[in-house]
């Protein structure tokens, strides 16, 4: 009686019976060592994510079968982590590029199907509550539900005569607005704005802005800095201290808003196909886009799993030349008032 053939897939056909095909690789045959160096993540947190994603990935792969959940999420880790879909990576999991690059599109779908239950304000009073007090550790500024900061990922040039993605610096990026709270987690994170949006454009149009807009009863407050406009519910820094307290207001503010820049060091170093060094993303703005967002699940996705935020972390700081502070900006008298009032009540 014939067998039936249960995996017929290109690289099969690519390489034949003797190369590593995919059906037999098997993740438990190789060392931790060549996991973490390999993929950029240790075995336990690889499973975890098998698990979380496997359905996704099988209804994406139900008519070919080619590619089993770890393989493709193994081919995704890998680009994301080290930027390349060069044939060395492929060869570790045995797999052609062509099919690299299939696995990392079905993984970073299944990632920003994940991104509601993993990215977003809590509405546990308890948990915002420690999120206060932690950030409060830090400089002594209360009632911080957030700190907010934007930051460009280097995109190839559209293909169509398109100068919106176009930033202050002359290269074509993707201008990313993230929010985080005092351990790294990321609250918020749109990452689809065009590059040649400044930081205060973006903000003013982004989900963030509204929600807190239409929050005036909520009892706490993000931090940004001068880029983005005072309003009773962003702390910024005072642009002409005068006071000793406004001093040790803004030196408390610039501790704590540093947050945000340390998270989004250690994603772009732990996702090294973000670090513009590297290059930068070879696709369209939406796919760009797609691909930062994936990042940013993962990022959340394995803090809350126990890792560390910030195990990758760069020590320079972001590159803030040429920021964008509106003088022009009508302020808030109400807005001025509340800032008024913390730094007396807590920097005097």
């Amino acid at each position: 009686m014939a067998t039936s053939i249960a995996i017929l897939d290109c690289d099969l056909l690519l390489h034949g019976r003797g190369h590593k095909t995919l059906d037999r690789f098997d993740i438990e045959t190789v060392t931790d060592e060549f996991l973490l160096t390999t993929f950029g993540f240790p075995r336990e947190f690889i499973y975890y994510l098998v698990e979380l994603l496997k359905d996704s990935l099988l209804r994406r792969t139900q008519r070919s079968r080619a590619i089993s959940p770890d393989v493709q999420i193994l081919a995704a880790l890998g680009f994301y982590t080290t930027g390349s879909f060069q044939s060395k990576m492929g060869d570790a999991i045995g797999i052609s590029q062509a099919s690299m690059s299939r696995c990392v599109s079905n993984v970073t779908k299944a990632l920003i199907e994940k991104a509601p239950e993993v990215i977003g304000f809590s509405r546990d009073e308890a948990t915002r509550e420690q999120s206060k007090e932690e950030f409060y550790r830090i400089a002594g500024i209360p009632n911080v539900l957030g700190v907010v900061d934007c930051a460009h990922i280097a995109i190839k040039a559209p293909n169509a005569d398109d100068s919106s993605y176009v930033n202050k610096k002359g290269f074509h990026s993707i201008n990313c607005q993230l929010v985080c709270d005092a351990r790294g987690l990321l609250l918020s994170a749109e990452t689809h704005w065009p590059g040649s949006l400044t930081d205060r454009a973006v903000f003013k149009q982004s989900s963030v802005a509204k929600l807190f807009e239409e929050q005036d009863n909520e009892e706490g407050w993000l931090l940004g800095d001068n880029r983005y406009p005072l309003k009773k519910w962003l702390m910024t820094p005072v642009q002409n201290p005068e006071s000793p307290a406004d001093y040790r207001y803004n030196l408390a503010h610039t501790t704590t808003h540093e947050i945000v820049d340390r998270t989004f060091r250690a994603i772009q170093t732990r996702f090294q196909c973000l670090d513009g060094a590297k290059g930068y993303l070879q696709y369209s703005p939406e796919k760009c886009s797609h691909i930062i967002q994936a990042c940013c699940v993962l990022h959340n996705i394995s803090l809350q799993s126990g890792l560390d935020a910030w195990t990758f972390e760069r020590t320079e700081a972001t590159d803030q030349s040429g920021d964008d502070i509106d003088p022009t900006d009508t302020v808030d008298p109400e807005a001025l008032r509340v800032r008024q009032e913390l730094i007396q009540n807590h920097f005097s």
